[in-house]
């Protein structure tokens, strides 16, 4: 499993449009939810959708919580998208306070009120001064969101900026391991290409 990209699935996930959308920029892609082939895997991607809570207790369940921190301490890229980046968190606010994986220092708070939420659609993006050349094509490109809750605007790593009630964490990057808010998958080209991206690093 060399050049495989491991596509984990917790069970709540949206994964097919994750799986053919990595498939459709080359890549070769195991679905599945054994830590041993998260392990083996080159590349290891955690898709979004459900909760941050449910997310992170399953991952917990299966042993692939596990798994995906001694992937990311060995050095190997892994991307997390939308609860996938939320779960990499400490605690989050979702469902009365849900407690993430603890990667990253920080909570997962919800939008503030007076805006439309979940919030759905397109969305511009800016970076932040650190961000690295695997994120910066995004500058000022519009991207596909579906949320109510994200991370801080001064998350570590944070590599990308956006707004929506209040300015978040739409990507970071903290060595290997990378965490985007929106959904590559459902961004057209621009995802496409981040995706791309990913997968040659």
């Amino acid at each position: 499993m060399t050049d495989v990209v491991a596509l984990v699935d917790y069970g709540a996930g949206n994964l097919r449009s994750v799986e053919n959308a990595l498939r459709e920029v080359g890549a070769a892609v195991v679905v599945t939810r054994d830590p041993d082939r998260v392990r083996a895997a080159a590349r290891v991607v955690v898709p979004g959708q459900g909760s941050m809570p449910e997310c992170a207790e399953a991952m917990r369940r299966s042993g692939v919580a596990d798994a995906l921190v001694e992937a990311i301490r060995g050095g190997k890229p892994v991307l997390g998208i939308c609860v996938g980046l939320q779960i990499l968190f400490a605690d989050g606010e979702e469902a009365g306070g849900a407690r993430g994986l603890g990667i990253l220092p920080g909570t997962v708070r919800r939008l503030p009120d007076g805006v439309k939420l979940p919030h759905i659609g397109w969305s511009r993006v800016r970076t932040t001064p650190s961000c690295p050349p695997l994120l910066r094509p995004l500058d000022g490109q519009y991207l596909y969101f579906a949320h109510s809750y994200a991370a801080p605007a001064d998350a570590r790593g944070a590599a990308l900026l956006c707004d929506h009630g209040r300015t978040y964490c739409a990507a970071l990057a903290d060595g290997n391991l990378y965490g985007v808010q929106f959904h590559p998958e459902k961004s057209q080209k621009v995802g496409l290409a981040l995706l791309d991206r990913f997968v040659k690093l």
